[in-house]
């Protein structure tokens, strides 16, 4: 009995500490959670928070050899680490013509950049109970109801054979890009029907407005069966009308009010007006003798020229390295930033997790980004579960919730032969941590 007795107590004792040890593991993750959902992007120093100023000096060398080879006119980029923006450097003209260096605050066409920006849009709707992700789309937009598989191109006249489709779109499949929407710049087959119907792909000088447009997409065909195939489309912008039609405001509208302004996304917005203009970045593109040119594509000045009503929500904005800083670091802090919540925790691991599959060619992506995985990460420098995406004329972002750390990279070519800057910028940015 005395040695029972001796077994029992040592049998206490040890199921005691196996508690402390997890209840006190519980409280510094809440602990860490909070600090984390606390932090807004200040300057620190590199060795604040384990980085070296030392090696983060070798950006300046790689991004000027690109400057000094006419491979692009300028950029600008930031790193952040738990909150510290421990870099955030521009290079070289904004306007090469007229001579204007470039500043850490000039203005970017992000293009699909804005995709990131819609997709917590949508997810501020959905916490709200207005929909589920798998409800079909044309619950909200009936217009959708009842789509069709695209069969045959008539050339000559620019119409179509089709079939109905065995199932509906539903806004998750908008979400990760299987719905079978594309673009018509980058599918052949859709152009001269697109064309006809006056449908952009968000990136030019139109008069028009998204919901007239998004109609008129639902009369197109699709690619695929919803759900079958990863499509890189317009499935951002057909989101952006549905934020309209469930908020009760334009997307430009409810962007403004309930994600820039809590942010404090200053210089974030669809159109230039004013004084602003001459912060935005002038658009390069090779001249085939080892130059560089304004672009020659008007459709590309459309922050300045032409129409100012159409709210593309898959390539639409304008913004500096900061202010999407900012955004992304909401992401890290789990939702929150600058005493405003706009997502619950929940929410941002939904979207942060592999919603296709393997349709996409092997890689993961979620509800608006591409995601890293295990074998991602084995080819270039950062961590699994990175979430990242670019835009239209060079720039890019990545996620790193593991090592707390965002980055923002930005040019403004088009074509971009160079492109590869994006992912040497994100091995430099890694190889500067030390702790």
């Amino acid at each position: 009995m005395r040695k029972h007795g001796n077994s029992y107590w040592f049998n206490s004792v040890v199921i005691l500490i196996i508690l402390c040890f997890f209840i006190q593991i519980s409280c510094n993750q809440v602990q860490h959670d909070s600090r984390r959902g606390n932090r807004r992007l200040t300057a620190g120093k590199p060795e604040s928070v384990g980085m070296s100023s030392k090696r983060l000096e070798r950006i300046q060398v790689v991004v000027q050899s690109y400057v000094d080879s006419l491979w692009i006119s300028g950029a600008t980029g930031l790193i952040a680490r738990r909150g510290k923006v421990v870099y955030h450097q521009s290079f070289s003209m904004r306007d090469i013509e007229q001579k204007d260096i470039m500043q850490n605050d000039d203005i970017y066409r992000i293009a699909s950049m804005t995709k990131a920006v819609t997709s917590v849009a949508v997810m501020m709707l959905y916490e709200e109970g207005h929909f589920l992700l798998d409800d079909p789309l044309y619950y909200y937009l009936p217009e959708f109801k009842d789509p069709v598989i695209l069969d045959r191109v008539i050339w000559k006249d620019s119409t179509f054979t089709s079939h109905p489709a065995e199932n509906q779109i539903t806004i998750r499949q908008l979400l990760n890009h299987t719905s079978g929407i594309g673009y018509s710049f980058s599918h052949e087959r859709l152009r001269p029907l697109y064309q006809k119907a006056g449908i952009p792909d968000g990136l030019n000088t139109t008069h028009a407005i998204l919901a007239d447009k998004m109609k008129a997409i639902a009369r197109m065909p699709l690619l695929h069966e919803p759900g079958e195939a990863y499509t890189y489309g317009l499935n951002m912008d057909v989101l952006g009308y549905l934020v309209e039609v469930l908020s009760g405001q334009s997307l430009s509208e409810f962007f403004s009010e309930l994600i820039f302004e809590p942010l404090g996304m200053e210089s974030t917005s669809f159109y230039l007006y004013g004084e602003d203009a001459f912060r935005l970045v002038t658009l390069y593109e090779p001249d085939g003798h080892g130059g560089l040119r304004p672009s020659t594509d008007r459709d590309y000045y459309y922050p300045l020229e032409g129409g100012k009503s159409y709210y593309s929500g898959g390539a639409g904005l304008l913004s500096t390295a900061l202010d999407y800083g900012k955004f992304l670091q909401m992401l890290v802090n789990n939702g929150q930033y600058n005493g405003h919540r706009l997502l619950s925790r929940k929410t941002i691991d939904i979207m942060t997790k592999n919603q296709v599959g393997d349709l996409w060619g092997g890689g993961a992506f979620g509800l608006g980004f591409g995601i890293t995985t295990e074998e991602g990460s084995a080819s270039i420098l950062g961590s699994v579960g990175n979430y990242w995406w670019g835009g239209y004329f060079s720039t890019s972002f990545w996620v790193d919730p593991a090592e707390e750390l965002v980055a923002v990279f930005m040019t403004q070519m088009f074509p971009a032969p160079h492109d590869e800057i994006h992912k040497k910028f994100q091995v430099l940015a890694y190889q500067a941590i030390v702790d």
